[in-house]
This record gives structure tokens, C-alpha cells and sequence, in this order.
């Protein structure tokens, strides 16, 4: 049951039955005839912007359009009132069964809110890809969080979702990594060793190199880089992704599928994305004007080869190979994507760092010439996350050397504060993590007002089970006629908004809006609790009185049931109880 959706389809049918009338002309575009809750309550249940998206190809007045709907809206049993309102916006108001029956849809549909939105189009979303060179970050975890909220929420949408992690383990920075395991195989031979500038000097690497020394011995020792920086490359690269992995694990998530940048060098993929390029006339010998701006010092015109991608949206063309024939960083994200759409995927998303927005034109124009303009990609970038402890901002973990790590931000606050809360802000906004705050109890504290929401209603039905049936098929049955106060129909009436609001979030790619919902939720439920407080016949226990206590006990379960939902996009388990 989606309500938003039924009463648009009737005000479509009433439409209709107006064009078979003659008052309105054929074939007007429908598409963007919207039913949704007004901005002011007070103005009623729904609204509709029909006449006014109408008007002008019907070539009509919209107060005219208007109150022929609103007479033919006022024949369905659902509707109480259809009011016009300004230059042609149409206001209703349902009757309080169209309501309940939400409550009723709740606890009889196990995939009340899911949508086919997607009718199972195939979706690829990459995210995190963090280079294989140490431990998560807290800036990783943001993204982390993100895209695996993104993840969940398309597939609760109808889509056909599959998770992905690319390995960044074919450039410099895996070297790097391989000097410094080396440094720490050398010291668990007792040697002293110091790590310069570009190396990584984090704890971490310690129990890599002893794991090194166990496996090869002394065999290293002594031999120039050449001997052994492939070997150590692969060794530490499994190393780290084998620590990023147990890092995952510990936020609650886990990929379908890690691929290698590595495994494109040497295969013939970067070729082919290029040769797939050249084939359709967007790669050309040519040298590029000069940066805006500062002028980079080592910079000078040299004869590269380039993708045309301004063809495609991006602003300038751009560099896939140098003029001594290497590949740029470019080159292989092309292949990448290329090898993206070969697997058929409909729909691709990457999820990059706020350090990456240079990026978006281009792999943008990279994916639309590789699939001919068929297959979207969005590019959603995560904003930087400061860290605060006691009003202070939080110290750089030692054991990292140069950052807080995903671990330390999970073992101080949970995971599943972590993820909700990672989830508070848009992903492209600026986020605040303050330990203390993301623990407060309190109801500026979005994590806890929702569990504490859920702990309240598996209270109420616990004591209600001491005299009465509260099984969710019996609650489904109850008379719920009574449930008529505003208070209660506001929280009805933000039940309904759940199919609507995942479906929004869906379109928009932006599961934040979940994380809002549940606060807004819980808040609207909070406030029937504490009016309960003052007037006893809104307690949800209404001692010796049976059906009244079950109609009650029926809305606040599906208040629990929807935000058991909400809080499955967003990976958080709930508190089935507060201590």
C-alpha cells in the first residue's frame, strides 16, 4: 500500500474522466502531476498540483481545472474535503478509515514501503576503495557508511544492486607500501631503520613485517629493491586488504566483489577502453592549453594523447597517455568503467571523497562515450568528517600514525552509532562526530530518540500482553475506529509518507533522507507518548479495556515495524531495550 500513489492514480482517473467529458483537451502529459503532503498541515492531508501543470497545455484557467477535479475527487468514499486554494493548487482531506487501513497495511504487508521503483535494473555501486596502503580512516568510514546505506536502500527499492570495492594496487603508492613492510622486516630482525618522508610509519605495518619474516626468513635481507619490492608488494597489498576487510566487517559491511586495478595492466583492458574510444573518434594526438590559474612549475606543452571528453559534458579534454607512452591515472579508471558497462550493468554510482571533485566530469564523460549515452553514472562525493571529544577536537591515532581510524571511531562509540549518525548530515555536507554527543541521551540526539522510540513501543506491548492478545494478526483485525485523535493521526499520517519518502530518497540517491524520517518519526510518536502523560485516554495501555489497548497497540507496532525497516537501509540493528 502506497497512499500518496493510490490518490495520485485517482486524481489521474478523475482526469480522465474529465478529458471524456470534454472539458479538459486529449493527450495532455501527465508525468509531472504530483499528490503530496502540503507545506502547512493546516492545509489539509494532500495536495495536488494538477491544475496548475495543466493549465497552460489545456490552455485553461487552473482555478477552472481545479474545481471540476475537486468535484469528481469529492465522489470517492476516501475523500472528506477537496478545497482550491490560491491560483489553482487542490487541498484535500481524507476520511479517518483511509488512515487506519495504513495501520492495518503495516502490520499485514511484510514489504509495506519497499518499492519496484527499480523493476530490477542492474546497479553497480563502488565505494570506499580506499588505496590498499593501511587501515580505513574516519574519512573512509563516512563513505563506508554511505554507500552501503545506498546499497541497501536500491535494493529495498526494486533495484538489482551489487557492491564493489576497487583495489587501487597498480600505482606508485602500493611501492611506498612495499618499502615500508621492508623497513619493518628489517626491524624484526633487530635492525634500526628509519622511515622517511613518504614512507608509512604506522603501527600497523609492524606485525606485517614479522608476518614477511616468518614466511621468507633472512631471504631479503641484504638484496637490492629489485629482488624483492614485487613480492613485497603483493604480500603487503593482501596484508592490507585483509585489514581493510576486518574493517568492513566491523562497521557491517561487506562487498560483492573486489576488483584489481592491478589486473588491468598488462591484460589488454586499457587498450581495448582506448581502442573503443579511438573507434568512435574521441582520442587524438594534440597538446592541452595551459591550467587556469597558478601555473604548475613543472609544467610545459608536450604532445600527449588525449580523450575527447569534452564532447561528453567535461570542461577540457583530457590526458590518457604521456608523451613517453605510460598511461596517465586516467587511463585505467576508463578501462574500469569499460569493463563496468561490459558486465551490463544499467546504472553505475561511484562514491568518491569530497577530495575528488575534479574527478566527476570526466569519469561522467568517460562512462557516457564508453555506453554511447545508455548508461547514467552519478558521482556522489563525501565530505570531510571532524572529530571532536570533550569540545576538543579528537588526537590522530598513533597506531595509524597520521590519522583516527575507522577502529578507533567503532570501539569508542559502537557501530551502530557510528553508521546512523554518519547518516544525519547530506552526504555532501560538512559532519560534525563529537563522542560524547553521539552517546547523549536526549532528544538532540537522533540515535538514541529513535531507539529510544523502539524500546518504548516493545515496553508498551509487553505490559499490554499481560491481559490481552497483541500478536501483530490480531492487531491487524481490531476495530480501529477509535484511533481518531490528531496525534494519533499524525502519526498515521507520517506511516504513510514511508513509501513515498523511500521511493524520493531512492530517485535521489540519498539515504540521509531514511536517517531524517525516522528522527521525524519518533518524534511525532514521543509526542503522543507524553500527551498520554496528561490524558489517559491516550495511554497506549488502557488497563481492563482490551480492543482500546489493541487498536493502540496496533499503531505504535507499526510505528516498530517501519523504523525496523528504516533502520535496515541504514545497517543499524535497534535496542530492543534502553538500560
Amino acid at each position: 500500500m502506497n497512499l500518496f500513489a493510490d490518490m495520485r492514480t485517482l486524481v489521474l482517473d478523475c482526469l480522465d474522466q474529465l478529458v471524456a467529458e470534454g472539458m479538459l483537451p486529449d493527450g495532455l502529459a501527465t508525468a509531472a502531476v504530483s499528490v503530496e503532503p502540503p507545506r502547512d498541515a493546516a492545509h489539509g492531508d494532500m495536495a495536488t498540483n494538477a491544475a496548475m501543470v495543466l493549465a497552460k497545455p489545456a490552455k485553461m484557467n487552473p482555478r477552472m481545472i481545479a474545481e471540476a477535479l475537486a468535484a469528481k475527487l469529492l465522489a470517492d468514499p476516501r475523500v472528506a474535503v477537496a478545497e482550491v486554494a490560491g491560483p489553482g493548487f487542490l487541498n484535500m482531506r481524507l476520511v479517518p478509515e483511509s488512515w487506519q487501513d495504513v495501520v492495518k497495511a503495516v502490520l499485514t504487508d511484510p514489504t509495506y514501503g519497499q518499492s519496484t521503483l527499480g523493476q530490477g535494473q542492474k546497479m553497480m555501486v563502488e565505494y570506499v576503495s580506499a588505496n590498499p596502503t593501511g587501515p580505513l580512516h574516519v574519512g573512509h568510514t563516512r563513505g563506508a557508511v554511505f554507500g552501503d546505506a545506498l546499497a541497501r536502500m536500491l535494493d529495498y527499492a526494486g533495484f538489482d544492486v551489487t557492491k564493489e570495492y576497487y583495489i587501487n594496487d597498480g600505482g606508485a603508492q602500493v611501492d611506498v607500501l612495499a618499502r615500508s613492510v621492508y623497513l619493518r622486516y628489517l626491524e624484526a630482525h633487530g635492525q634500526e631503520v628509519a622511515f622517511e618522508d613518504g614512507t608509512y610509519p604506522g603501527d600497523y605495518l609492524i606485525p606485517v613485517g614479522h608476518a614477511l619474516k616468518d614466511k621468507v626468513g633472512d631471504a631479503y635481507i641484504g638484496k637490492p629493491e629489485a629482488d624483492w619490492l614485487e613480492d613485497i608488494r603483493e604480500f603487503a597489498t593482501a596484508a592490507m586488504m585483509d585489514l581493510i576487510r576486518a574493517d568492513l566487517a566491523q562497521l557491517g559491511v561487506t562487498m560483492d566483489n573486489f576488483f584489481s586495478e592491478k589486473s588491468l595492466y598488462g591484460t589488454g583492458l586499457i587498450e581495448k577502453a582506448i581502442a573503443e574510444l579511438d573507434a568512435k573518434g574521441l582520442i587524438y594526438r594534440g597538446v592541452l592549453e595551459p591550467p587556469k590559474g597558478k601555473m604548475p612549475e613543472d609544467w610545459e606543452p608536450r604532445d600527449q594523447t588525449l580523450f575527447r571528453s569534452t564532447a561528453h559534458g567535461d570542461d577540457v579534454d583530457r590526458p590518457v597517455q604521456k608523451s613517453d607512452g605510460s598511461w596517465t591515472y586516467f587511463a585505467p579508471d576508463i578501462a574500469y568503467h569499460y569493463d563496468k558497462v561490459q558486465r551490463g550493468f544499467d546504472q553505475l554510482i561511484d562514491v568518491f571523497g569530497a577530495d575528488h571533485g575534479g574527478y566527476v566530469k570526466r569519469m561522467k564523460a568517460a562512462v557516457s562515450a564508453l555506453s554511447d549515452g545508455r548508461v547514467p553514472l552519478d558521482v556522489k562525493l563525501t565530505q570531510l568528517v571532524k572529530l571532536y571529544k570533550n569540545g576538543e577536537p579528537f588526537k590522530m591515532s598513533k597506531r595509524a600514525g597520521t590519522f583516527v581510524t575507522l577502529r578507533d571511531v567503532v570501539d569508542q562509540v559502537g557501530a551502530n552509532v557510528t553508521r546512523f549518525h554518519m547518516l544525519t548530515r547530506k552526504n555532501d555536507a560538512p559532519l560534525d562526530f563529537d563522542f560524547d554527543k553521539v552517546l547523549e541521551q536526549s532528544k538532540d540526539n537522533p540515535v538514541f530518540y529513535v531507539n529510544y522510540a523502539y524500546a518504548r513501543v516493545n515496553s508498551a506491548v509487553g505490559k499490554a500482553a499481560a491481559f490481552t492478545d497483541v500478536s501483530d494478526k490480531t492487531l491487524a483485525e481490531v476495530d480501529l475506529s477509535g484511533l481518531t485523535h490528531d496525534a494519533e493521526l499524525t502519526l498515521i499520517k507520517k506511516l504513510a509518507e514511508w513509501p513515498r519518502l523511500v521511493e524520493i530518497a531512492a530517485r535521489g540517491h540519498e539515504p540521509h533522507r531514511i536517517a531524517f524520517y525516522l528522527y521525524d518519526l519518533a518524534s511525532d510518536f514521543h509526542a503522543l507518548y507524553h500527551q498520554g502523560n496528561a490524558d489517559e485516554a491516550l495511554r497506549f495501555v488502557q488497563e481492563g479495556d482490551s480492543e482500546t489497548t489493541q487498536a493502540k497497540i496496533a499503531l505504535i507496532r507499526s510505528v516498530a515495524i517501519v523504523i525496523l525497516h528504516g533502520l535496515g537501509i541504514l545497517g543499524v540493528t535497534p535496542a530492543e531495550e534502553m538500560r
